[in-house]
């Protein structure tokens, strides 16, 4: 049950005040000047408001909740009735023996007790103040859900933002150690060398990158290099071409954004191939979007139906988390090259 159907008393006490002393001073100027008799307006509007505050928390804490909320329509009508049914007789009795035996001094005859026209302007009086009431209070619960919502919301998103960059992070120094594996099993003298990149690696995602949402495109270019190199060390031909084709200085991306599609490309691209060719396209398009776009060749064609790694697939989850609907990821085949081509809206540091 969400905060608006409890509909708990939870708006600060002050601001229930200020409410209605605000309203009880607009109502006894505007009616004290119409008539020109302050004190009786004073005193009028005195029991009037001794009657609407009462009834109209009563009405939001009793038969809203337990009738409305429930959906019995005809319990609340018939409870409401009677309810303003007991407000005219206690408002007539005070009017009559507090202020005057005229009940209804602002009509222009005298009237008597439980004649209509007296009731139905009553009636129609307490309904427009529960009316309002009701409105402001049930609006300002709205509003405070509605933040609520927000809030968590916002909360879930980083959540799950985080769990999956928690996720694409093992799951690569994974991979890395089973190169670096791989190596040690050979006694190749390039363990060492793998070694220091894969701290550097480790260095950039546990300090340059850990609690930031965006980071500078330079730097994932540096850190995607440094993931190349280890790489090279594990296959014996591959060459890898980067170009940078537009000014990306001032570019911020999502760590780690890239580095499963780089990944995928030596994943898919070294199964038996003696001679891996890589190419990675980096270039901004008309102010608005950074395209990046790697190209790898292959022996054994990738299924393009298959879901992918954990990596690929974390990927797009970030991307659908991050960017909603306002990115393209498309990936595709052509002669013997697999290509994929990732679009997402130009960020920029300043």
């Amino acid at each position: 049950m969400n905060e608006l159907q409890k509909l708990k008393f939870d708006i600060k006490l002050q601001n229930h005040i200020w409410f209605w002393g605000s309203y009880f001073t607009l109502n006894f100027l505007r009616w004290g000047a119409y008539f020109n008799d302050y004190p009786y307006s004073f005193k009028s509007n005195l029991i009037e408001f001794s009657l609407h505050i009462p009834l109209v928390y009563f009405n939001l804490f009793v038969l809203v909740p337990k009738f409305v909320l429930k959906q019995k329509y005809i319990q609340y009508t018939f409870a409401l009735i009677v309810s303003l049914f007991g407000i005219y007789l206690l408002k007539t009795a005070l009017t009559y023996y507090i202020i005057s035996e005229n009940i209804w001094p602002e009509a222009n005859r005298e009237y008597h007790p439980f004649e209509i026209n007296h009731i139905v302007a009553v009636c129609i009086g307490e309904l427009y103040v529960l009316a309002m009431a009701s409105s402001v209070y049930l609006t300002l619960t709205w509003l405070r859900e509605r933040e609520r919502n927000r809030s968590l919301r916002e909360n879930q998103f980083k959540i799950k933002l985080k769990y999956l960059e928690n996720q694409i992070q093992p799951h690569f120094f994974f991979n890395t150690l089973n190169n670096l594996y791989a190596l040690s099993l050979e006694s190749s003298n390039k363990v060492p060398d793998v070694i220091i990149k894969l701290s550097n690696l480790m260095e950039y995602v546990l300090y340059d990158v850990k609690g930031t949402k965006f980071v500078p495109l330079i730097k994932e270019i540096d850190y995607i290099q440094n993931y190349i190199e280890i790489e090279k060390l594990r296959f014996e031909n591959v060459e890898v071409t980067i170009n940078l084709e537009s000014d990306i200085e001032e570019v911020v991306v999502p760590p780690l954004i890239f580095i499963s599609l780089v990944e995928n490309a030596f994943k898919h691209g070294g199964l038996n191939n003696k001679n891996l060719k890589i190419k990675i396209n980096c270039k901004v398009i008309d102010t608005k979007m950074l395209d990046f776009e790697i190209l790898n060749n292959f022996v054994i064609s990738p299924n393009l139906n298959s879901k992918g790694g954990i990596g690929l697939a974390n990927t797009k989850k970030r991307l659908k988390l991050i960017y909603k609907n306002n990115f393209s990821l498309k990936h595709k085949t052509k002669l013997n090259y697999y290509i994929i081509r990732l679009q997402i809206p130009i960020r920029n540091e300043n």
